[in-house]
């Protein structure tokens, strides 16, 4: 029988690094003798990149699990609420083209036919205005929850919009002082060998040989275990999703009592978008663009038009901007032998829809979950992983397509996405399919999706898309029926509307 699994060295640090290590050393014990030993490598020279600062609602449950408090969460990470994203002149660029992919399910969304009652009702209303509360309370800067409402509890579903580097910090102030996790700082020189093909351990100037059972590349971009030493192929996404450059600042509030949005605001540029996300001290902005194009001084003109509609002309001009490049796509295959690649090792699509850091929690935990006792048992479980990850990666590049091929833009990028060559072949054939039916969850029913047929639904209907209705009755097409839900929303809504803070007020108490 194989030695057991007991050593851990993750290669890079960030949130990738920092979230893999505190999500596995919690369940694995890592702070007793007993437990799984952890080791995270990181270079003292090479800073961590975050591009978008957004979560999804898992990162609550990840938070709780791994002991850090909510609010010593909000307090070293300059965090804020998210209940989901504000889309602004996607679908042709005019004043009122906006639409909302929020948090929660529609009201009644697996009881009944909330499309065809809409098709048939709800013209003048949104789809995602019909059926939940949660985007008339983004429209108003509300909070999820009240101010009596325990940790990562919740009124209506939220994630968090963050300072990304501070959440680094946190997470391996926190690793490091209550998880067991070693920390080391230190530059590696070479990845040596054992005579089956595994990495037998890293090389490192200042603190010699570092051996380990398990290996987890987080060292970004560069994917130096995964990537250079094994390796793994590239599967390139710019066939389908054009986007390869991001350039982001930090803006100013005009008043520091501002008020806090409560979901990204996502605006359609003539050749990409803008991000806005607000944070308690600032926004954070940034503009993702495709190189083939646009040029970087377009680009960096069209970011700074953006920011000047809220500050002056001469404030805008003041900023400094950051620019980033990034190749859209993941590895062939993520789990090597005894190596597994998490966070931009493993790929990175576009800051859309705020994917990342959510897949770099489903790895972590899907590691810590189904960690390998021994050597014997890693082949099969790096199957698993491969397969369960494949399937994510392909899923979330035809979610984010979905934005791009519905837009009736008119500039040479966006039509160049409509072009049935850069449609994924799995989504051109669920258009077709959505377009006799409303997705359902039949269509998207593994564990663990990162998007479920409730966000297509949000993205199709505020895109303007039509599906044809039925021919003949259904008992859940019942007006009565949906009628009721429309009932229990309208008195959800006016409850919330009369008890829950704004995002300011909550985030100021939980500050004190």
């Amino acid at each position: 029988m194989d030695q057991n699994l007991k050593r851990i060295v993750i290669l890079g640090g960030g949130s990738a690094g920092w979230l893999t290590a505190s999500i596995i050393a919690a369940e694995h014990c890592s702070a007793s003798a007993t437990g799984v030993q952890i080791t995270l490598v990181e270079s003292p020279d090479v800073a961590t990149v975050g591009v978008g600062e957004g979560t999804w609602p898992t990162m609550r449950q990840t938070l709780r699990q791994i002991g850090i408090p909510e609010k010593t969460f909000f307090r070293e990470c300059d965090a804020s609420f998210k209940q989901g994203s504000r889309f602004c002149g996607w679908v042709n660029g005019t004043d009122n083209d906006i639409y909302y992919h929020p948090f929660v399910l529609p009201e009644g969304y697996l009881e009944s036919d909330l499309h065809g009652y809409w098709q048939r009702h709800g013209q003048g209303i949104s789809y995602a205005d019909a059926f939940t509360a949660q985007t008339h309370l983004c429209k108003r800067n509300l909070a999820p929850k009240q101010i009596a409402t325990p940790d990562y509890a919740a009124v209506v579903n939220y994630g968090y919009h963050l300072n990304v580097g501070k959440f680094g910090q946190l997470l391996q102030r926190h690793a490091t002082k209550h998880l067991g996790v070693n920390h080391i700082l230190d530059h590696v020189t070479a990845v040596n060998s054992c005579d089956n093909g595994d990495i037998r351990s890293l090389n490192t100037r200042d603190n010699g040989e570092l051996e380990a059972d398990l290996f987890i590349d987080c060292s970004g971009s560069a994917s130096m275990l995964l990537g250079q030493h094994f390796g793994i192929g590239w599967r390139d996404c710019r066939p389908f999703l054009f986007n390869d450059r991001a350039l982001a600042t930090q803006v100013p509030y005009r008043d520091p009592q501002q008020p806090i949005a409560s979901a990204t605001v996502s605006t359609a540029q003539p050749d990409g978008w803008i991000w806005d996300i607000a944070l308690p001290t600032r926004r954070g902005v940034g503009h993702v663009y495709a190189s083939n194009f646009t040029s970087d001084e377009q680009a960096e003109r069209c970011l700074r038009n953006y920011i000047a509609r809220d500050l002056s002309d001469k404030k805008a001009e003041q900023l400094n901007i950051k620019a980033l490049k990034f190749d859209p796509g993941h590895r062939n295959i993520f789990w090597h032998r005894n190596c597994v690649a998490v966070g931009m090792a493993a790929g990175f699509i576009e800051p859309l829809e705020a994917s990342a850091l959510v897949l770099v929690e489903l790895a972590a935990e899907m590691i810590r979950d189904e960690l390998p006792r021994n050597r014997e048992m890693m082949d099969y479980v790096a199957r698993n992983f491969n397969n369960k990850f494949l399937y994510r990666w392909e899923r979330v590049i035809d979610f984010l397509k979905l934005h791009y091929v519905l837009s009736q833009r008119e500039s040479e990028y966006w039509q160049a996405h409509r072009q049935s060559d850069s449609i994924p072949d799995s989504l051109k054939q669920k258009l077709q399919l959505w377009r006799h039916r409303p997705p359902s969850e039949y269509d998207f029913d593994r564990k663990g999706e990162v998007f479920p047929s409730a966000s297509y639904q949000y993205v199709l209907y505020g895109m303007g898309f039509h599906t044809e209705p039925r021919s003949t009755d259904k008992l859940s097409d019942s007006d009565k029926t949906v009628e009721r839900y429309l009932s229990d929303n309208k008195r959800k809504l006016d409850k919330y509307l009369n008890g829950l803070p704004s995002n300011r007020m909550l985030i100021t108490r939980l500050l004190r």
